[in-house]
């Protein structure tokens, strides 16, 4: 960390049905690797953390779109320990005078995903496009940002110096369903007919909906989202159809 200026903080387990089965490994690797960071941070006199937080800190959303005022009940150990280092880097900043800043992601997707809704569908209808099951109800429902425009927003939260303490969502700006989703993926695959079974069930501490307010983000930081998500989902599947 010697001579850095900002330091961009997405190491975690991000996982969060291992956080339920591994609490304990989620708490050394996400709050006890972020106090280290902390540390170091303050030591080496770096000027600003941006951190990668979640949408899963607020837990079952009471409204939606939610906004950055929203309760934070997290449901899973890994939502608690986000919300954990968010507190710990504000006590930083007012403590130490060390900048930090939070961003709570949504959900991301693009070129090299490994793993999560829309790289775990697209290799399933790969692998079969006559059958598909998707986990839980099909009505849950999620916001989504290109790769490419959270990276943008992680920038600005950088260089503004209005970002310092601050707060603020990540997300594309429009919530579809799992089962609008799966027809976008099969249209854009031309798949005419598909059995879609729901499972009805999914993993412990996966929230319904996470529908993000962005207008915070907008207002102070002029962050837009650029890449829609139909576009998005074809720039996904020629990487992944490339590989």
């Amino acid at each position: 960390m010697r001579n850095q200026d900002v330091i961009f903080h997405l190491a975690a387990n991000a996982d969060v049905p291992y956080s339920v089965v591994h609490p304990e490994e989620d708490f050394e690797i996400n709050i006890v690797g972020s106090y280290n960071i902390l540390q170091n941070a303050l030591k080496n006199k770096v000027k600003k953390i941006v951190f990668a937080s979640s949408a899963a800190v607020y837990g079952d959303a009471v409204y939606t779109p939610v906004d950055e005022k929203h309760l934070t009940v997290p449901i899973s150990p890994y939502g608690a320990s986000k919300l954990a280092i968010e507190r710990l880097g504000y006590s930083y900043y007012k403590a130490y005078g060390l900048p930090f800043v939070t961003m709570r992601i949504f959900n991301t997707y693009g070129e090299r995903q490994s793993r999560y809704v829309m790289y775990d569908l697209l290799k399933k209808l790969y692998k079969n496009d006559s059958e598909l099951e998707v986990l839980g109800t099909g009505d849950q429902r999620r916001d989504y940002s290109y790769v490419s425009d959270t990276v943008a927003a992680f920038i600005l939260a950088a260089e503004s110096d209005k970002s310092n303490g601050q707060v603020y969502n990540i997300s594309g700006g429009k919530t579809v369903s799992i089962k609008r989703l799966v027809e976008m993926l099969t249209k854009m695959l031309k798949i005419e007919k598909i059995d879609v079974h729901y499972m009805q069930k999914s993993w412990v501490g996966d929230i319904n909906v996470l529908s993000a307010d962005i207008s915070k983000i907008r207002k102070e930081l002029k962050f837009t989202p650029k890449v829609p998500l139909d576009e998005g989902l074809k720039r996904l599947h020629t990487w992944l159809k490339e590989r």
